[in-house]
């Protein structure tokens, strides 16, 4: 059975596209002009990093980092 973990997704929307990274995975990170794309590949990107790690015999990190979204007035 394999285990799952949830880790956090920064996504950014710029001028020409979205772009994302993964906090507790420094250097995890996908970017493609729409925001649907750039889910599936970090998703992707998560997929290898950890795979990546686990080859390379290091320590895969936690999942620790959350986020919140904070409404003030404009």
């Amino acid at each position: 059975m394999n285990a799952t973990a949830e880790y956090t997704v920064i996504l950014e929307h710029g001028k020409g596209g979205w772009s994302a990274y993964v906090p507790d995975l420094p250097g995890c990170v996908a970017a493609a002009r729409s925001r649907a794309r750039t889910e599936t590949l970090i998703r992707e990107a998560i997929a290898l990093h950890i795979r990546a790690m686990r080859a390379d015999g290091g320590p895969v990190p936690p999942a620790t980092s959350e986020a919140l979204m904070v409404a003030v007035p404009a």
